[in-house]
């Protein structure tokens, strides 16, 4: 089973959707135990950083992910679920940034780009050994964003240029996450989901 963490945040229901294409179930939630115990968590987002974190706070979602990751149990950020990884997030932020979940080291910060934010099709250069990334390699997928991590953290990552080259996927042992919505990236971002669904 996979579980979509509900934190009031994401597009809940096309989550849902395309998840449910990989053939396992899918539930959305904010039940501790049902994110604990399912065969895999999607944490989703859209909006700001300091937004989405406040929202996980609420459902204990930090804890629910660094638990998780504790007892080797799949986690996979997408977008803003992605950008609350690392340890922090400039975002509307005056005073040196907000904290994230710190399961990576490094910030998320505005894009240098002559137009933000980052909307639509782009590709992402992968590593040759990527699972998400397999038969897709070639493909784009779909962004919407300003803010990005710009070093590279994890086992494998991917790569993606609008005005700079900034983090696009990362694929860390029990933990991945894409910058890019999988869900709306068509039958490229479905194959990919089916990829990391295989893998629980």
């Amino acid at each position: 089973m996979i579980a979509i963490l509900d934190y009031g945040s994401g597009n809940l229901r096309s989550a849902e959707r395309a998840f449910a294409t990989s053939g396992l179930d899918v539930v959305v939630t904010s039940d501790r135990d049902s994110a604990l115990e399912a065969d895999g968590l999607v944490v989703p987002g859209v909006g700001a950083f300091a937004a989405c974190m406040k929202g996980l706070n609420a459902v204990d979602g930090a804890a629910i992910i660094r638990e998780r990751i504790s007892k080797e149990r799949p986690v996979l950020g997408i977008c803003i679920g992605m950008q609350i990884l690392f340890s922090k997030g400039t975002e509307h932020s005056e005073n040196g940034g907000h904290t994230g979940v710190g399961i990576w080291p490094g910030e998320v910060s505005l894009l240098s780009a002559p137009i933000l934010p980052h909307m639509g099709w782009n590709s992402v250069k992968s590593d040759s050994s990527s699972l998400l990334f397999q038969g897709v390699e070639d493909e784009s997928f779909y962004f919407v964003h300003s803010y990005a991590a710009k070093t590279a953290v994890g086992k494998l990552q991917g790569w993606t240029t609008h005005g700079e080259e900034f983090l696009s996927a990362v694929e860390d042992g029990y933990v991945c996450a894409t910058q890019f919505h999988p869900e709306k990236s068509g039958a490229a971002g479905l194959a990919l989901i089916k990829n990391w669904s295989k893998s629980l």
